[in-house]
């Protein structure tokens, strides 16, 4: 069993909806204080009344995390409620479709924007509250697709999830002095409200690609997330853990086929 982490101030981005909520509402389950952050006040604070009816401790708050002022904000506003920040959850990204030679600048730098900037943003205002902690932790929400995995529409969004891991490796070194640790979680395809949206033939497809044969569950990520936020974690930094069911493992459908999926 884990070391409690009852009454530690949590941050989530992107927590209103998806992973993010899930990891809201593990952490608040075990007794965390959790700032929800949507870009959407009335998202997050949905999420949060949600997670208080279960018995949690959980308030809204409304911040795009690739706006600078925004994010400071956010971290001031966790210190103010919570006394400190223990644990920055940085989940919070955009995954809009386009096909490399019709996508335009603009989609690019969107995706960039709020996935890989966002992810410096939140480290960046978080880290001196953290630090004061003495048990700071990062856990960033990279992906399979970009450092593991390719998928047609998605160069984007493969583009700042692979580059989260880098400004991890470096920024874990730097953060390293002031006691505080930074780890990634590789999802592979997560049954949320996203995936929902591109269609059951999408999710049947992905399922028969998973040696477990199913999508993983927000729970997964979740409790992989509370793993990296714990004081026995303490002496892991700079690392990825995936989390896909064994996707990344077989190098072609057949290789299933011979397992006896």
């Amino acid at each position: 069993m884990l070391t409690s982490i009852a009454d530690r101030s949590v941050i989530v981005t992107g927590g209103s909806r998806g992973i993010g909520r899930g990891v809201a509402r593990v952490f608040a389950a075990k007794g965390a204080q959790v700032l929800v952050v949507s870009r959407d006040l009335a998202q997050a604070e949905a999420t949060a009344a949600a997670t208080r009816a279960e018995g949690g401790r959980a308030s809204g708050f409304a911040a795009d995390v690739s706006n600078p002022d925004e994010v400071e904000r956010m971290a001031a506003a966790a210190v103010e409620r919570h006394g400190g920040i223990d644990i920055l959850c940085a989940n919070a990204g955009v995954y809009p479709a386009a096909r490399m030679m019709e996508m335009t600048l603009e989609q690019w730098n969107e995706v960039q924007s709020t996935n890989l900037a966002g992810a410096f943003l939140c480290v960046r205002a978080c880290a001196p509250a953290l630090a004061t902690s003495g048990r700071g932790r990062i856990v960033l929400t990279s992906s399979i697709t970009g450092p593991i995995t390719g998928y047609p529409g998605w160069s984007h969004y493969a583009a700042s999830k692979a580059g989260q891991l880098g400004f991890m490796r470096t920024a874990a070194l730097e953060l390293t002095p002031l006691g505080v640790t930074i780890n990634a979680l590789l999802p592979g395809n997560i049954r949320t409200e996203g995936l929902d949206e591109l269609g059951e033939d999408y999710l049947a497809n992905m399922a028969a690609s998973v040696p477990q044969r199913r999508l993983g569950s927000v729970e997964d990520i979740a409790y992989a997330a509370l793993f990296f936020a714990s004081d026995e974690a303490g002496y892991i930094t700079g690392q990825t853990l995936v989390i896909d069911g064994g996707q990344v493992l077989p190098e072609s459908l057949m290789a299933l086929q011979e397992a006896g999926g």
